[in-house]
Parts: C-alpha cells; structure tokens; sequence
C-alpha cells in the first residue's frame, strides 16, 4: 500500500473509532476503509507468454478467423519483445456471436493474467467511470475500481465490452472520463472520484468489443487498434457446431457421442432456424 494511501486510511480509521455506530457517517466511512483494504495496491500475477501455446489456444477455441488470430499473436510477440504495456488497446469490432469476447479471453490465458469484464452498455453518466462523491447517499466507486477490487490483482485482462454503447448524459460524457482510463500517459495516477486517491492503472491490458464504429467517439477511437471480426458464412457455422458448440455441451450434461450424435444437416437446419452464438 503506498504511504499516502495508507496515511488515508489511518486518518479515516481515527475519525471512525471516534463514531458512535448508529451515526449515518459510521458505515459510510466503513465501507470507504474496507476499499482501501481490498484493492490490489502492490498485487500482480507474473506474466507468461508462450506465442507457440498462444497460437493453439486460438486456433482450439475459434474456428477460422485467421486474420484476426494472427494480429492478436503479432501484437502479444511484440508487447513480450519489448518489455511494456504501452502498445495499442485492441477493439475487436463485428457482429454479435463471432467470439469478440472469447478472444479477450484467450488472450487473458495466454498471458496468464486474470480477466475481467466491464460491460459499458446503457452507460450514460461519467460516475459510472469515474465514481460518485462520498457526500452522496449510496455513494460508490466507478466500474473500473470496483472491477479491480473484484479481481484482486493491479494487472488484469479488463475487457470493454460495448464500447460503442456508450452514451451521453446530463450527467457528463463517460467516454471522455474513460479517455482518461485508457491514456498512458494519465493512468498510472487514476483518481477515481470516490476513492479520492491516485491508483496506478498503466498495468491493467484493456482489451475493447464493438458492434459497430460509427458510435465510438474520435479521441476514444484514436487510442485504439481496431480489427474487424467478420461473421461466419453458413459452413463455418456447421463446422463450428459439430467442431466446438456440441462436444462442449455434451460434456456440460455428462453426455458422450454415443448417446447423441448429430449429423451435418441437423447442424445446418438448426442454425438456418435460430441464430447459432459462437
């Protein structure tokens, strides 16, 4: 914990002790202090980075997608040449159902880092980001604290997931407080508005998701590599059905081959009737 954290949370911790617990300021401060507690100040997993391993993790997860799986590995080999995490924030951009998500998730894996998710559709208020002043009744951090607070490390895999969702509301522009999220050269000292202290973001790899571009703002855009994940054609969605969508659930309910079998052409009727997600 850095001394000025820490130096924080003694000063809170005095003025709690001094509270009768039935004042309203009791569990506010309380709750305050356990943040402070549970953020991950110093904690970071190793990282591992094998392209070779990369590669068949990919290619065992996603079906086809060849484009898209060798700039994510030119993008891994060059953040391990290099040594820092100042390359560009991947944006996967394409249809629902094409494993935008997975993919963030793979690369999640290969590095051997924890993931986690911020989901930013509907999200119209810059608080959501960036927190709420402890002075307001049901105060609390932006999703970027509470997402790190959940998954105990400083140098997670954070997917945006709908970036292109974000709206603008009365109550300020999320996207351009999540400019300041996403900016190198202002995350390590990331003051979330309800913390009230700096915490150091620049470990955190940001991956992004998007349906569509035309949304995105340009200065949020600007920071990001976009690579387009197209949909599949109707063979590829019966190869991945019978490759990776039907032995999954067969072993999800304790089932063998044996017991059920589908054919190509029942693959392909059902994914022509309902739309197959990959």
């Amino acid at each position: 914990m850095p001394e000025e954290v820490h130096k924080a949370a003694v000063k809170e911790l005095g003025r709690l002790k001094r509270m009768a617990q039935h004042m309203p300021d009791y569990s506010m401060t309380r709750n305050y202090l356990d943040l402070i507690v549970e953020l991950p100040w110093s904690i970071t997993v190793k990282e591992t980075c094998n392209i070779r391993k990369a590669r068949e993790d990919l290619d065992a997860d996603h079906y086809g997608l060849q484009k898209v799986k060798r700039r994510v590995l030119e993008y891994l080999a060059v953040r391990q040449l290099r040594g820092d995490l100042k390359g560009p924030i991947l944006c996967f951009v394409g249809p629902p159902g094409v494993g935008k998500t997975s993919i963030a998730k793979s690369i999640a894996t290969t590095l051997g880092r924890p993931y986690c998710r911020m989901s930013l559709g509907g999200v119209s208020d810059q608080h959501d980001i960036r927190g709420h002043r402890r002075t307001y009744i049901g105060a609390m951090p932006g999703r970027v604290i509470q997402a790190l607070r959940n998954v105990k490390v400083k140098n997670p895999v954070m997917l945006l997931d709908e970036i292109d969702k974000l709206g603008t509301g009365i109550h300020g522009d999320p996207g351009a407080a999540l400019l300041e999220v996403l900016d190198p050269e202002q995350n390590s000292t990331f003051t979330d508005t309800y913390l009230n202290l700096p915490f150091d973001l620049s470990q955190v790899l940001f991956v992004a998701t998007a349906n569509s571009l035309s949304t995105i703002a340009t200065p949020l855009l600007d920071r990001m590599e976009v690579i387009h994940v197209p949909g599949y054609t109707q063979e590829e969605k019966v190869m991945i059905g019978q490759l990776h969508l039907l032995p999954k659930q067969l072993q999800e309910h304790g089932l063998s081959s044996d017991i059920l079998d589908m054919s190509k052409e029942s693959i392909a009727t059902i994914s022509k009737e309902c739309y197959i997600c990959v």
